[in-house]
């Protein structure tokens, strides 16, 4: 059994992935390819928004969109500790200071009402992610984002797909950022990212900051990253696209499946009744998570623990000083989260093996 099952995925959609592949292969245009920007438009079109600029990663993406805004030493970004360490890094590495707010206790992102206290005169914006394929609460945020002036960056990372709503992940704030690592629910075949956002001024600033900051042919008006997209990549995504919104619909299916059978069980994952989530991973949580996850490996289920602890107890981050206890919410979601497998894939059949041991282990 296989936590996030690509092996399937490929077969069923492999001869439109090969040909994609091939005709890159046989232009030879590895390196801003014509598929770069078709990909671009056609995922800036299923957002919702005018202009997606495709990176080499997810965490380029929040980067290049951080350094399009000059954040920078002296600037404090508010975001989640619950979260992989990218969201934070990306504001560490430019000298920027994350600040941490806990989470809402149900969804497990960003608290909107724990947000307006972390707010002080260096804030410059805030950075929610949507979690575990969920949108965070963007209306609200947005509106304390407007009332002190702050930018808003999605990190849609894990939610590419979901709606709030209405509106799709990454069309929520001023600028969004998603990635296509191969476990997301629109993977490529190595790393990739894509910033989204309405703002042509900040497109066309990210757009040169992912070729070096070049304006011109070695010329470099800005500072900037080798953030490119692969042609490659591109073209698997392509490949991938028309299939994508089934996708979203079997995870749902996946989902409802888990809950029906685990309802009243363990404590299953909550989603606004506004929002679709995309199921980037089924996270249960289980006070018990160890012995639970030692039993179900012993079983051969395959599990994994996002996240095992929060932001501000890695030692990378031991010089903003919070103490072990802070963000109890963060703190008791680390003791208590277990993902299940879960991809567009899976069976029944495998789904009921996985609900018996689970069921099993908690007996």
């Amino acid at each position: 059994m296989r936590f996030i099952d690509l092996q399937t995925q490929y077969q069923t959609y492999k001869t439109a992935i090969d040909t994609a592949m091939q005709e890159v292969l046989d232009s030879a245009l590895f390196v801003n390819g014509p598929q770069v920007a078709q990909l671009e438009e056609a995922l800036a079109r299923f957002v919702g928004v005018a202009h997606g600029v495709g990176f080499s990663s997810g965490t380029d993406s929040l980067l290049a969109v951080l350094m399009a805004w000059g954040i920078g030493p002296g600037d404090e970004v508010i975001t989640t500790p619950f979260t992989f360490i990218a969201t934070a890094e990306v504001i560490a590495l430019l000298g920027a200071k994350p600040v941490f707010v806990d989470l809402d206790p149900d969804t497990l992102n960003l608290d909107v009402h724990r947000l307006e206290a972390a707010i002080t005169p260096r804030s410059r914006a805030i950075l929610p992610v949507s979690l575990y394929g969920q949108c965070a609460d963007f209306d609200a945020i947005n509106a304390i984002a407007d009332r002190h002036g702050l930018l808003c960056l999605e990190d849609g990372c894990q939610s590419f797909g979901a709606l709030y709503r209405g509106r799709r992940s990454c069309s929520l704030s001023k600028a969004g950022a998603t990635s296509f690592f191969p476990a997301k629910p629109l993977g490529c075949y190595g790393d990739g990212g894509m910033a989204f956002t309405d703002d042509a001024q900040l497109a066309e600033r990210l757009r040169v900051i992912r070729e070096h900051g070049q304006v011109a042919r070695y010329q470099h008006a800005l500072l900037g990253i080798n953030g490119r997209l692969d042609t490659l990549q591109a073209a698997v995504l392509l490949a991938k696209l028309p299939h994508f919104e089934a996708e979203i619909a079997a995870r749902q299916r996946v989902a409802a499946y888990y809950r029906s059978h685990l309802q009243g069980r363990v404590q299953l994952p909550v989603v606004a009744a506004d929002c679709l989530s995309v199921y980037a991973q089924f996270t249960v949580r289980i006070p018990q998570r160890d012995a639970v996850q030692r039993h179900l490996t012993q079983m051969g289920i395959p599990t994994a623990i996002h996240y095992p602890a929060p932001l501000h107890r890695q030692g990378v981050f031991a010089s903003l000083g919070y103490p072990e206890e802070a963000f109890p919410v963060a703190n008791q979601a680390a003791r208590e989260v277990l993902s299940l497998p879960m991809h567009p894939f899976l069976s029944t059949t495998e789904q009921d093996r996985i609900i018996a041991a689970l069921l099993q282990a908690l007996a």
